[in-house]
């Protein structure tokens, strides 16, 4: 199934991996980032309506849905590297970036590493990857177990693979606070780029660089602070608004940090796209919500 057929499919060589994009649209350029376990369909519900005013741009990240799964480099550095590569083949040299999950922390980095190229910065229910680790907790480490399940080398992948579906059932399901946001069409197209080889192993060595490398990155870059707007939002029926106050997690980081709860689980895009619609416009125009 097409899930957004208005959009132009292709692959760019980007960092030395081969990154399946889709894009539409024209206007001021936006960069749409996914999270784990999913691609870049995730933002179906929205990057119709965002281009209609925006050059979008909706890659899979190395190692996810249709984009090539390199045994190295799933440090949010290499990451980040990458997308901006493919902003820059598409002729986008400034651009605002919005990601969700994963796709926040390496929105985060490409802010940090290229802040000449990103104008503003949206993440999604995430706060921080050195302050999860730093403040992890008995509720925090009960919340984000897959975190530290992920990190045990070869045990996780072999056990994923033997049960992918109900894997992904169980992880989604206990994330996602709003019945029917993820379509059963949806879901399949999640499951079947996941059973892609490669796909299960990357996604934990995206994981296992949180922890290594782009801990020591962060510890490095601790007293930076972003200069462009930075809106942070999260849903108030997910585990961020029980454990973190997020927008001081995120003025430690930036100089300009606004944002708050939406309706919804840990998917906001699938879960509240018109709440997400509602905050995301006024802040990619330079306007309070």
């Amino acid at each position: 199934m097409n899930f957004m057929p208005e959009f132009e499919r292709l692959y760019v060589r980007a960092n030395g991996v081969r990154i399946h994009v889709r894009h539409a649209g024209e206007g001021p350029a936006v960069l749409l980032l996914h999270g784990y376990p999913q691609s870049g369909i995730m933002w179906r519900k929205l990057a119709s309506r965002l281009a209609g005013r925006y050059s979008v741009v909706v890659p899979d990240l190395r190692g996810y849905g249709e984009s090539e799964k390199p045994r190295t480099g799933y440090d949010k550095k290499s990451m980040a590297a990458d997308m901006h590569e493919v902003m820059v083949a598409l002729g986008h040299g400034r651009y605002a970036v919005v990601g969700h999950d994963r796709g926040g922390r390496v929105a985060h980095r490409l802010a940090l590493d290229h802040p000449h190229a990103v104008e503003r910065l949206s993440v999604l229910d995430i706060v921080p990857t050195h302050t999860v680790f730093r403040d992890t907790d008995r509720k925090l480490a009960a919340a984000y177990w897959h975190w530290y399940y992920f990190l045990v080398p070869d045990l996780p992948e072999v056990m994923i693979d033997a049960a992918p579906e109900p894997f992904l059932r169980t992880l989604i399901g206990n994330l996602c606070a709003t019945a029917g946001a993820i379509e059963e069409e949806a879901f399949q197209e999640y499951l079947r780029v996941f059973r892609l080889p490669g796909t299960i192993r990357a996604g934990l060595e995206d994981y296992r660089a949180a922890a290594t490398v782009d801990y020591a990155d962060d510890e490095a870059d601790l007293d930076r602070r972003l200069a462009c707007p930075v809106q942070c939002l999260w849903g108030e029926h997910g585990k961020m608004h029980t454990i973190f106050d997020v927008v001081e997690t995120w003025r430690a980081k930036a100089l300009d940090v606004r944002g708050g709860a939406l309706p919804c689980g840990h998917f906001i895009p699938e879960e509240a796209p018109e709440a997400l619609m509602a905050a995301l416009t006024p802040f990619l125009e330079g306007r309070s919500a």
